[in-house]
């Protein structure tokens, strides 16, 4: 009994401890790399969202259009109760109360429409390709916002780490201070100089700090996510910048771009939307043929042949039907020049894509070109930044050495250790700023953006 007793126990604390590691695991979820908030964003994010119920419409648009093209039919009835002088069977009038079933059925089905059905089916399936492409356009977009975000939460955090060596070597220095000034072999003076750069580089901690929270709150509300309390990022390798480092030039990657850029794409399609429907738009002066057909059939229940009779159902229903088929033409000869002005508007539209076409084209081509230039001015200060670094560090070391022995004050110790610092952030910075801006221009080649 108390064998099973203990095995009933182990498991209840097996299960326990399952349900709590559940749960610490759901907590702490772990470190999102850029893919992952990548593929996260494009399938949360409401802009891409909506881009793509915006397509979904144009879908509906394009199968209306295509359905234009099929017959229509229609069906009427009608009880009617008539009281007083009635129409009879035999074509007279007498005072009868009858009631009267009627039942109409139409059909109508284009057969000439000035070719604006097919004019009308083109037209919508460039717009169809065109919101697909703004549809891609929407990842994208949202595809080099979290790029970015991403690498600010790593450059935030680079800067957190540097301040934090900083402020260790600080506050070494003033332990190493206070006991020169315990000996009486240093002023007080200096240990406050150096407690006063504690105290600065402390803020200066802080405030790092704050910014990778806020770089972490922004990535978190491009993700669309309810808390980021426990969002945390990877921290990739990043690829090695060498000095000799070069870049595909601005016109090779802008001829790549042209056959890839969802904008100019997009607005290509827009363009042959608009060009068929101006085609469709002419096609209203053409005159139209449609093919017709009906059937209709009556009851009434007062109807008698000559007999007296009355006229059963099923007889009335052959009796009574009529039906029969046509064509239709109709010939616009004046409408008010509405036509007309519907020509006039689509050609300014034409126009007008037109010239959204070379806008796209002209805005690819300057943010490359744009991509490019901060590209080479990014890897120019990163090269030039490595060797300011290099002499400040070997500043530092030299003035914290004079310091030691007491040949510098720690006014011109604190001017070193800062220069030293302010290289380090400017370099980090250059150095994010070259990664960013190549992977942009990866990113207009056609190519994935990773880490």
């Amino acid at each position: 009994m108390s064998r099973l007793i203990y095995a009933i126990a182990f498991l209840i604390l097996v299960s326990i401890s399952n349900i709590l590691k559940a749960q610490d695991t759901q907590d702490t979820p772990d470190a999102w790399s850029l893919k992952e908030c990548i593929d996260y964003a494009i399938q949360n994010n409401i802009q891409v969202k909506q881009s793509e119920l915006s397509t979904q419409y144009q879908e509906n648009l394009l199968r209306k259009a295509k359905t234009d093209r099929f017959p229509n039919l229609s069906a009427q009835a009608s009880q009617n109760e008539n009281y007083g002088r009635s129409l009879t069977y035999n074509n007279t009038y007498e005072n009868i109360n009858s009631s009267e079933s009627d039942l109409n059925l139409n059909t109508n089905v284009p057969v000439f429409q000035g070719f604006q059905i097919n004019n009308n089916i083109k037209k919508s399936q460039f717009d169809l390709k065109a919101s697909m492409e703004d549809l891609q356009k929407a990842k994208d977009d949202i595809t080099m916002n979290i790029a970015s975000a991403y690498l600010e939460i790593l450059f935030s955090q680079e800067l957190v780490k540097i301040s934090q060596d900083q402020l260790d070597v600080t506050k070494q220095q003033i332990r190493q201070t206070q006991e020169k000034v315990d000996a009486g072999s240093l002023a007080k003076g200096s240990l406050l100089d150096i407690q006063a750069q504690a105290a600065k580089e402390e803020l200066t901690l802080v405030d790092n700090q704050n910014q990778l929270k806020l770089n972490y709150l922004q990535l978190a509300q491009l993700l669309e996510l309810d808390s980021y309390k426990n969002f945390k990022i990877q921290k990739p390798e990043l690829p090695e910048i060498k000095a000799e480092a070069s870049l595909i030039s601005a016109t090779e990657i802008y001829k790549r771009a042209l056959a890839l850029w969802p904008d100019v794409k997009s607005s290509e399609y827009k363009l042959q939307s608009s060009q068929y429907q101006l085609k469709a738009a002419k096609g209203a002066n053409y005159p139209t043929i449609t093919a017709y057909g009906f059937y209709y059939n009556s009851y009434n229940n007062k109807y008698t042949d000559l007999n007296g009779d009355k006229i059963p159902f099923s007889d009335q229903l052959s009796n009574n039907q009529r039906k029969g088929f046509g064509l239709q033409m109709n010939i616009p000869i004046f409408n008010r020049l509405q036509n007309k002005t519907n020509i006039d508007n689509a050609k300014i539209d034409v126009l007008s894509k037109q010239l959204d076409v070379e806008n796209s084209k002209k805005v690819l081509r300057k943010d490359i070109e744009t991509a490019e230039t901060n590209a080479i001015a990014a890897l120019n200060r990163y090269t030039s930044n490595q060797k300011a670094v290099a002499a400040m560090q070997e500043a530092f070391r030299y003035s914290e050495e004079k310091y030691n022995v007491g040949l510098v004050n720690a006014l011109e110790y604190n001017q070193a250790k800062n220069n030293l610092a302010k290289a380090q952030s400017d370099l980090l910075q250059a150095k994010y700023e070259f990664i960013f801006r190549t992977k942009i221009l990866d990113f207009y080649r056609g190519l994935p953006i990773e880490l």
